[in-house]
């Protein structure tokens, strides 16, 4: 009987540990993601130094035709910041096509958010209009603001729907070229920068994060697919990988909310629960918004 006792004791205290243990667990993933934010953003603010704009959405050549393009992500352009200067040069990032480069399929741990992915997943092979080659993951992008089209039809494929469409406090709906936030696929064209943002560096969303398993284009080292848009609401999973228009957004596998980068550097929590109006708000870089401080959950 006493052995009963003891064993049912030990059971319940099991089940009291488990969940603590499991909390800490992800405390410490969740403050990991928000250190590669932070890294990330840093990196970000050291290009903007010398360049004095943010990194521009390509790198190199023109956008081409998946693994034979040679335009490279800003995070592929940030490397010299993130100390890794040697995979720039012996990858020849910005000049060599995706396809041909050594540095194409490198795992990057400042890259990864350890809740999304880990460099033990490797390169991976699905990655939309890569053909197969084998590609280094990436649980981060750039905040292209919260404007998003009504729909998309692209070099003559069927109208792709969007579930959020947001006509942009530039008004503009096309987030993907004439976007209202800090960075995003066509600001090569131009020279945004920190001026650029009237809401204020600490409103406003620069650098956040997504889910590999749950969107194909997901990779460090191409420009094409290295934003998301706050038009659509955090942590929607329900779309196929391959659904871009609606996964074009930003999400985790922390419980309950993400991580972003803002534009001054901080590192911010968001609930999932957040209001749609206010998401987009901490997306734009000149909407004149209000933000109360009940932003940050």
């Amino acid at each position: 009987m006493e052995v009963l006792v003891v064993v049912s004791i030990i059971g319940m205290l099991m089940s009291l540990l488990l969940p603590a243990v499991q909390a800490a667990r992800e405390a410490v993933r969740r403050a990991e993601c928000q250190n590669n934010l932070h890294q990330l953003s840093l990196a970000v603010d050291g290009f903007h130094a010398s360049q004095n704009r943010f990194p521009p959405g390509r790198f190199g050549g023109p956008y081409g035709v998946g693994p034979k393009s040679t335009a490279w992500s800003w995070q592929a352009e940030v490397l010299a910041f993130l100390e890794r200067g040697d995979l720039f040069r012996a990858g020849q990032v910005g000049d060599a096509p995706l396809n041909k480069s050594l540095a194409t399929n490198m795992g990057l741990k400042i890259t990864l958010c350890p809740d999304g992915a880990s460099l033990a997943d490797g390169p991976r092979t699905d990655a939309g209009n890569f053909d197969g080659v084998p590609v280094g993951r990436s649980t981060y992008k750039a905040v292209s603001g919260a404007n998003w089209g009504k729909d998309f039809s692209l070099d003559g494929n069927p109208t792709i729907p969007t579930q959020w469409p947001n006509k942009g406090t530039n008004g503009s709906y096309d987030g993907l070229d004439d976007a209202d936030g800090p960075m995003f696929r066509s600001d090569y064209k131009t020279r945004r920068g920190k001026d650029y943002i009237r809401d204020g560096t600490s409103n406003t969303l620069l650098l956040g994060e997504d889910v590999p398993d749950a969107n194909v284009w997901l990779s460090w080292p191409y420009a094409n697919n290295a934003y998301g848009t706050c038009a659509i609401p955090p942590n929607v999973f329900r779309f196929a990988p391959n659904n871009w228009a609606n996964t074009w957004s930003f999400r985790s596998r922390h419980p309950h909310g993400l991580n972003f980068a803002l534009a001054d550097g901080s590192v911010r929590w968001i609930d999932e629960a957040i209001e749609l109006k206010v998401y987009r708000a901490l997306a734009t870089i000149d909407g004149q918004e209000l933000i109360g401080d009940d932003a940050w959950r």
